[in-house]
């Protein structure tokens, strides 16, 4: 493993930090100066389900497989909606801070969970919601004008779009559309494969703009890096296409750049995750610069924090700003380091790295 990452101990902080609840939901981070939990995310709940089925399969441990089990059957048995066939992005929602909300983005990644946890159980419930929940998306957020990125709860309306990559119907959303292919590919439905194709095919005509000069300051680009990310791994099972391939090297291209030239103002560590996983995932069409990734490698693994305190050791920061980190232990970020990290390890041992749902 790069730069001293600790498996082990990446794997305690999430079954014994305090950041999974009993119930199985997962906080959206701790806040570290405050020892403060927010409140618990659906969608990062559905990241923590996929983090622990890839710690199962590294070490063989049942209790990372029992602790996914448990967070399928949260999102399946108290955060799913049946009525709407949607997941509200908190829960409980609403509450004082969190008004009553879906996003197209959570919905996908959720489903995503539930198929990745489903694979390694079969449990028919965990399959049964992600087909409801991936027609209930196509039914609820389409639009004309692409998928509506949020919806207010419980009459769906949609909320304006804005400028704001998270609030627009942009490239970033094909990543969750891979949830319908996912699905698709258990099914053999072709309407989620055919909507996935169509969301690709929407990504592929905005993607050369997306990360083009226009934002402010380096933070709005460095957090648009992370969504340039997601549709790279959207593009994942169409590497054999043409079109597919010359986007993804574009994109692994263009994002090590604005990385590497905005990274002693602001860099996530998520960042750093997800474009050494798409190294990786990619290898088969794009060669693997291992220069780059080697230092992408060692740079993530920097971010693994080492403390004393149980509910710090092992999990990762989110980022830092002029060098300093920035005090927030976040699970997306140490899902997606620990998948980066062993696909790396794996790849560097000549083992095809196994891409798991994200």
């Amino acid at each position: 493993m790069s730069g001293g990452f600790s498996l082990a101990r990446a794997g305690r902080w999430f079954l014994h930090s305090g950041i999974q609840r009993p119930d199985g939901g997962v906080s959206r981070y701790l806040r570290a100066d405050a020892a403060q939990y927010k409140p618990i995310s659906t969608e990062i709940t559905g990241y923590a389900a996929s983090a622990l089925v890839c710690l199962h399969k590294e070490t063989g441990e049942q209790e990372y497989l029992d602790r996914a089990v448990l967070t399928a059957r949260f999102l399946c048995e108290s955060a799913w909606d049946p009525a709407l066939r949607l997941f509200p992005f908190e829960h409980p929602s609403p509450t004082a801070e969190s008004p009553h909300r879906a996003y197209f983005f959570d919905c996908g990644i959720i489903i995503r969970g539930l198929v990745c946890v489903w694979h390694q159980t079969h449990d028919d419930r965990l399959l049964e919601v992600a087909v409801a929940a991936s027609h209930g998306m196509l039914a609820a957020f389409r639009s004309e004008q692409g998928f509506h990125p949020i919806l207010e709860l419980p009459g769906l309306e949609p909320l304006p779009r804005t400028s704001h990559w998270s609030r627009s119907a942009t490239c970033y959303q094909a990543k969750s559309a891979l949830a319908w292919w996912e699905v698709a590919e258990i099914t053999g439905d072709t309407v989620l494969r055919d909507a996935y194709l169509a969301a690709v095919a929407d990504g592929l005509a905005d993607f050369p703009k997306f990360l083009l000069p226009g934002v402010a300051d380096h933070h709005g680009m460095m957090d648009r890096l992370h969504p340039a990310c997601y549709f790279l791994e959207a593009l994942s099972p169409l590497l054999d296409r043409e079109d597919c391939a010359s986007a993804y090297r574009s994109g692994l291209s263009d994002i090590g750049r604005l990385l590497r030239e905005i990274r002693p103002e602001f860099v996530r560590s998520d960042v750093y995750a997800q474009l050494l996983r798409a190294r990786v995932y990619g290898a088969s069409a794009v060669p693997v610069d291992l220069v780059a990734a080697g230092e992408e490698a060692d740079a993530l693994a920097e971010f693994q924090i080492a403390s004393a305190d149980p509910m710090l050791d092992g999990g990762f920061w989110f980022g830092r700003r002029g060098g300093q980190v920035s005090e927030q232990a976040n699970p997306v970020s140490t899902a997606f380091a620990i998948q980066a990290l062993c696909c790396w390890t794996e790849y560097l041992g000549g083992r095809e790295p196994q891409i798991p749902p994200s």
